[in-house]
C-alpha cells in the first residue's frame, strides 16, 4: 500500500471530536471500516464509476457462487450461453481468478501516483499511442477466437479423450500461433506496460495503455482456458509445450508483475525479477546455485503458468479461502464492525496506564481476524491509536512502533491469521482446524509480550490512562455485542467440522442477518442504541459489500500470483531441494544453527514482501529442509511462518513500521528499530515451540498447560529485561541481563531449565529489593525511551 503523509493526515481526521457528543452516544472511532485511498487509485464518477462498481461486484459474486457451486441453471433449468457452469475445472477457475484481478487492477490503479491537489498535465500523444496498441491486441484476440472455434469444431484429432494441439514449426497452425497470436500479444503487453509509466490522464479517467493491459489479461485467459483443456496440457513444463502457451504465459507474468508493482510496491517485483534472471543464468553459476543445463524460454514460461507456479498453491489459496474471507470482511465492514471493535477496545483498555497503546494491542488483535496485511492493520487502527498514544505521553517513534508490532501480531491471530494458515494447510495437507488450534498459545505469547512491553514503558514514564469522559460507554457497547456473532459462528462452524468454504459462507450470511438486529431492537426498545448503530443490510448494501470485496481483493491476488512466479522458479530449478541439503549439512553441526540460518532466510525473503508472499516463498525454500533434519512438519512451517510475519517489523525494510511512521510523523528507521524491540518475543517464540511442541498443542493437557504457563512467565521476564522494569521498579543493567538469561532458560521447556529460570528470577527480585542497585538509564534503545 502506498502510504504518504497526505493520507496519514486524512486518516487522522477519523478521530471523532467528543466535546459535542452526548455521553450515551460517545464514540472514539468512526470510519475505521472505510478503505483508505491509495495515492495511485483512480476516483471515478458517473458512467465509469458504475462500470467499475459492476465489474468489482460481479467478480466477487462470481467467486462466492463458484466456491459454493451455485449456478443459474440449477435454479432456472435454463442453459444460458456464456454463463459459467459450476463447479469450474480447477485450472480454468484459477485462470479466470487472475484475469479478473488484472482487469480490475489496471482499471482502478494507475502506474503512477496522483498529486495531492489537482492532476498532472495530460499527455494526449501518449494516449493516442496507447489507443493504437489496441490494434495488435485485437489481432491476437481474433486469433484466439479462431482457436477456440477450431478446438470446439470436433475436426482436430484426439489422444486419450483430449484434443491434440500439434503446432509444429513450419506448419500453418504454428505460424498463426507465433505471428498472429504471440507476437501481437507481446507487442501490446510490453508496449502498454512501458507506455503506462509515462502516460498521464486525470484521476477520474482510465489511461489508454491500462485499457490495453486489461484486454491483454482477458486474451491470455481466453487462450489458456481452451488450450489447457486439450492434450497440450500434458506438455506443460516440458520442451514440447506449445509456443502459444509460452507467449501467453510471458504476457501474463509481465502483467502480474506490473500490477504487483502498482499495488504492493517494487520489493516483490525485484525479488521475482532476481529469480527470473536466475532461471536463465543458473547453468553459469557455481556451487549450490548451479543447474546442469540451461532452460529455454519456451519451457520455463510453459512451466511457470501451471499448477507448479502461478496456478499453484498461492493462487489456489487466493482463489478460494482468501477471496472468501475478503468477502466476509467486506460484509463485516458494511456492518461497521471495525468501528465497534476499536470502540470496544477503548472501553475495555483505555483506562489502564498508557491506555491507547493497550487499545492498539487489543484492537489490532481483533482487526487481525478480518484484515489480511500488517500494513493494512496499521492504517485501519493506527490512524486512531497513534495520535492518542502521543496525546498521553508516548513519543512519535514509540507510538508508531507499538502500533506496528501489534498490527503485525494480527497475522498470527487465529482463526483467520491473514492468509498464512490457508496457504499452510494447502502446502502441508494439515487440516486448517489443526493449524488454527496450534496457533493459539504462540499468538497469546506474542500479544502478552507486547502488552508487557508497553505496560512497562508506561510505568517507567509515569503515564496515565484516558479519562472516563474520553472513552465510549462500555454498557452501551455491550448492547451491540451481537456484532461478534459472525466471528463466533465462523469459529464454531470450523470446529464442528464444516469445510472452510462452508464455514466462511455461513459467517458471511450471518453478518448480513446480524445487521438487522439493531433495527429490531430499536423497533421494540426505542433509544436502546445510538442512531449510528441502526441500519440493516438490504440488497443495495449487499451489492456494495461485494463491490468492496472485489476492490479489496486486487492487492492480495496480485501478490499471490507474483509469489507463484517465484515458487515456479524454485520448483523448476530445484533450488529448494539444494537449500534443504544445505540445512541438512548445518544440522550435522548443530540443529540450532540450522534453525538460525532458516530464520535469517525467512526474514530476508519477507523484507518488503507481504506476509502471504513471504511465507509462500519461504515455505518452498526453507521448510522442506527443516522437515528433512527431523523437525515435525507443523513445527517447521510455523517456524518459517512466524519469521515471515515478523519481517514486517524487522529493520532495515519493515513495511508495517514504515506505514506507522507515515502516520506518526516519526523517522521510519527509528520506528522499525523500536518496533523490533517491542516485538522481540516474536523472535523467541518460534524457538520455544521448537524446543517444546506442547506450545503447539502437541501433548497431554497437563503438558500444554505447564508449557503455556512457563512460556508466559518467560516472555514476562524477557520483557522485563528488555525494558529494565521488574515488579514495580527500574532494574540495574546486570539485573536486566540476568532477567534475559532467566527468560532464555524458560525457552527450553524442560522441568530443570524452568526451575533454573524461576530461581534466577527470584534471585533478581531479592537483589533488587534488598540492595536496590541504581538503575543504569544510559543503555536504553534510542527512540523507545
Amino acid at each position: 500500500m502506498h502510504i504518504g503523509r497526505g493520507l496519514a493526515e486524512r486518516l487522522g481526521d477519523r478521530i471523532v471530536a467528543e466535546e459535542n457528543v452526548e455521553d450515551a452516544d460517545r464514540v472514539v472511532a468512526a470510519g475505521v471500516d472505510e478503505e483508505p485511498i491509495e495515492a495511485n487509485r483512480r476516483q471515478f464518477s458517473g458512467t465509469m464509476a458504475t462500470i467499475a462498481a459492476v465489474l468489482a461486484t460481479l467478480y466477487a459474486a462470481f467467486h462466492m457462487a463458484a466456491l459454493n457451486g451455485v449456478s443459474i441453471s440449477d435454479y432456472t433449468g435454463l442453459e444460458i450461453p456464456f454463463l459459467p457452469q459450476f463447479p469450474l475445472e480447477t485450472w480454468n477457475f484459477r485462470i479466470v481468478h487472475i484475469a479478473g484481478a488484472l482487469v480490475l487492477g489496471f482499471l482502478i490503479f494507475a502506474a503512477h501516483r496522483f498529486p495531492d491537489e489537482g492532476d498532472d498535465p495530460e499527455t494526449p500523444l501518449l494516449t493516442m499511442a496507447g489507443w493504437l496498441l489496441i490494434v495488435p491486441i485485437l489481432v491476437s484476440g481474433w486469433t484466439v477466437v479462431d482457436f477456440i472455434m477450431m478446438v470446439n469444431s470436433g475436426e482436430l484429432p484426439e489422444m486419450g479423450g483430449l484434443v491434440t494441439w500439434a503446432a509444429f514449426p513450419g506448419s500453418d497452425l504454428y505460424s498463426r500461433e507465433v505471428w498472429w497470436f504471440g507476437i501481437p500479444l507481446l507487442i501490446a503487453t510490453f508496449g502498454s506496460i512501458v507506455l503506462s509509466w509515462f502516460e498521464r490522464r486525470g484521476r477520474g479517467k482510465v489511461a489508454a495503455s491500462d485499457i490495453v493491459m486489461a484486454l491483454c489479461g482477458i486474451v491470455v485467459a481466453l487462450y489458456l482456458i481452451p488450450i489447457y483443456s486439450t492434450a497440450a496440457r500434458n506438455s506443460v513444463g516440458t520442451s514440447f509445450v506449445p509456443f502459444g502457451v509460452a507467449f501467453a504465459a510471458t504476457a501474463g507474468s509481465a502483467l502480474i508483475l506490473e500490477l504487483t508493482r502498482r499495488v504492493a510496491g517494487l520489493a516483490l517485483v525485484v525479488i521475482a525479477g532476481v529469480f527470473l534472471v536466475y532461471t536463465f543464468t543458473a547453468h553459469l553459476l557455481p556451487g549450490i546455485l548451479a543447474v546442469q543445463s540451461a532452460y529455454s524460454w519456451q519451457r520455463f514460461f510453459g512451466h511457470v503458468y501451471s499448477d507448479a507456479g502461478i496456478l499453484g498453491p498461492t493462487t489456489a489459496v487466493s482463489s478460494t479461502y482468501i477471496i472468501l474471507f475478503i468477502i466476509f470482511a467486506a460484509f463485516l465492514q458494511a456492518s461497521r464492525v471495525g468501528d465497534y471493535f476499536v470502540n470496544f477496545a477503548f472501553a475495555a483498555a483505555g483506562r489502564a496506564r498508557g491506555g491507547p497503546a493497550k487499545v492498539a494491542i487489543f484492537a489490532s488483535g481483533l482487526m487481525g481476524m478480518i484484515n489480511g496485511t500488517s500494513a493494512g492493520n496499521v492504517v485501519a487502527t493506527g490512524s486512531l491509536t497513534i495520535p492518542l498514544m502521543k496525546k498521553v505521553g508516548y513519543r512519535s517513534t514509540t507510538a508508531g512502533a507499538v502500533e506496528a508490532a501489534a498490527s503485525t501480531g494480527g497475522q498470527i491471530m487465529p482463526p483467520i491469521m491473514g492468509a498464512g494458515a490457508f496457504i499452510m494447510a494447502e502446502i502441508t495437507g494439515i487440516p486448517y482446524q489443526e493449524i488454527a488450534i496450534a496457533a493459539i498459545i504462540p499468538a497469546v505469547l506474542y500479544f502478552v509480550s507486547v502488552f508487557f512491553m508497553v505496560d512497562f514503558e508506561a510505568a517507567k514514564l509515569g503515564m496515565r490512562g484516558m479519562r472516563e469522559d474520553e472513552l465510549p460507554k462500555l454498557g452501551l457497547l455491550m448492547r451491540q455485542i451481537y456484532l461478534f456473532v459472525p466471528i463466533i459462528i465462523l469459529i464454531v462452524a470450523l470446529f464442528m467440522g464444516y469445510s472452510v468454504i462452508r464455514a466462511g459462507t455461513l459467517a458471511t450470511i450471518s453478518a448480513a442477518v446480524v445487521s438487522w438486529i439493531p433495527v429490531l431492537m430499536v423497533r421494540f426498545f426505542p433509544n436502546s442504541l445510538p442512531e449510528a448503530a441502526v441500519g440493516g443490510m438490504g440488497p443495495r448494501a449487499i451489492i456494495k459489500a461485494f463491490e468492496i470485496a472485489g476492490l479489496m481483493s486486487i492487492q492480495i491476488i496480485a501478490v499471490c500470483a507474483a509469489a507463484g512466479i517465484i515458487v515456479g522458479v524454485i520448483s523448476l530449478t530445484g533450488i529448494g531441494a539444494r537449500f534443504s541439503a544445505l540445512l541438512l549439512n548445518l544440522a550435522g553441526l548443530s540443529q540450532l544453527l540450522a534453525l538460525v540460518f532458516a530464520m535469517l532466510i525467512a526474514i530476508l525473503l519477507g523484507m518488503g514482501m507481504p506476509t502471504t508472499a513471504a511465507y509462500a516463498v519461504a515455505a518452498s525454500v526453507v521448510a522442506p529442509g527443516l522437515v528433512e533434519i527431523g523437525i515435525p512438519q507443523l513445527t517447521a512451517h510455523f517456524f518459517v511462518f512466524y519469521f515471515a510475519v515478523v519481517s514486517a517489523i524487522t529493520p532495515p525494510v519493515a513495511l508495517a513500521s514504515y506505514a506507522a511512521a507515515g502516520i506518526s510523523g516519526a523517522n521510519p528507521m527509528s520506528t522499525s528499530v523500536a518496533s523490533f524491540k517491542i516485538g522481540i518475543a516474536a523472535f523467541i517464540v518460534p524457538f520455544m515451540f521448537f524446543y517444546n511442541s506442547a506450545l503447539l498443542m502437541d501433548g497431554t493437557t497437563l503438558e500444554i498447560l505447564r508449557a503455556g504457563a512457563t512460556a508466559v512467565f518467560g516472555v514476562f521476564l524477557l520483557s522485563s529485561g528488555v525494558q529494565g522494569w521488574f515488579l514495580g521498579a527500574r532494574s540495574a543493567w546486570f539485573l536486566r541481563v540476568a532477567l534475559v538469561i532467566a527468560a532464555l532458560f524458560m525457552i527450553e521447556g524442560g522441568l530443570l531449565t524452568d526451575l533454573v529460570g524461576i530461581g534466577v528470577a527470584a534471585a533478581v527480585f531479592f537483589v533488587q529489593k534488598t540492595f536496590a542497585p541504581s538503575p543504569d538509564t544510559q543503555i536504553e534503545v534510542k527512540g523507545l525511551d
